[in-house]
């Protein structure tokens, strides 16, 4: 029984800067591993063009292999169809002490048109990050109204949900790193070196991945 983050998403590709928000989470929070979790399809990109499944996966699988607390998870591939993280988290919770679950404050902002919403602050504690040039919005004033009365504050950082799970707003390191961004580099026919691990670079050249 273990002490996780649980950072999902779609990963196309995987970048430097997903794993250095990563590291710096493990760190600050103490916990023994970050699972990265790629979607099979993502609820909120239906209808955009996604890598197929497996090629995201060997890229995450190879942009971890370095880092021991690193692991990745096929539980949402494995289920196939419209990926849910209440789904997830459910299933996490049965095999951790404790879960952490990533999420950008962008994401998070949006939480309300998630699948279930509501239900997800019983499952896991949540560690939104945010950026250092951002205006910084307190956490309060971006939760749904409907859940402000499910929360009790601790601090300007940290909100209670009644379940006893935190939210806690965490300043990550910026760097101006997105998959599109590297999407578009290789479709020019440009390095993407430095942008992502040197395995990933390899990965998607021999696949040919991303080229048109």
């Amino acid at each position: 029984m273990m002490k996780i983050g649980i950072f999902g998403g779609t990963f196309d590709p995987v970048h430097m800067g997903h794993l250095r928000v990563a590291e710096e989470v493990r760190e600050f929070f103490s916990l023994e591993r970050i699972v990265f979790i790629p979607v099979f399809i993502p609820p909120h990109k239906r209808g955009h063009r996604i890598t197929d499944a497996g090629d995201r996966l060997e890229m995450l699988k190879a942009g971890t292999r370095g880092n021991r607390f690193f692991q990745t998870s096929e539980i949402e591939i494995q289920r196939k169809g419209v990926s849910y993280t209440i789904d997830t988290l459910r299933a996490f919770e049965k095999r951790s002490r404790e879960t952490y679950f990533l999420i950008g404050i962008d994401a998070f902002s949006e939480i309300h048109t998630w699948h279930e919403y509501g239900k997800l602050f019983y499952h896991s504690h949540f560690i939104v990050m945010t950026r250092p040039a951002r205006k910084q919005s307190s956490l309060p004033n971006i939760l749904p109204h409907d859940m402000r009365k499910e929360v009790r504050v601790i601090d300007e950082n940290i909100l209670e949900h009644q379940s006893g799970n935190r939210i806690y707003l965490h300043e990550i390191t910026q760097l101006d790193i997105s998959s599109t961004k590297i999407k578009q580099l290789l479709q020019n026919g440009r390095s993407v070196r430095y942008l992502v691990p040197g395995p990933v670079e390899r990965y998607i050249n021999q696949r040919g991945l991303y080229r048109t």
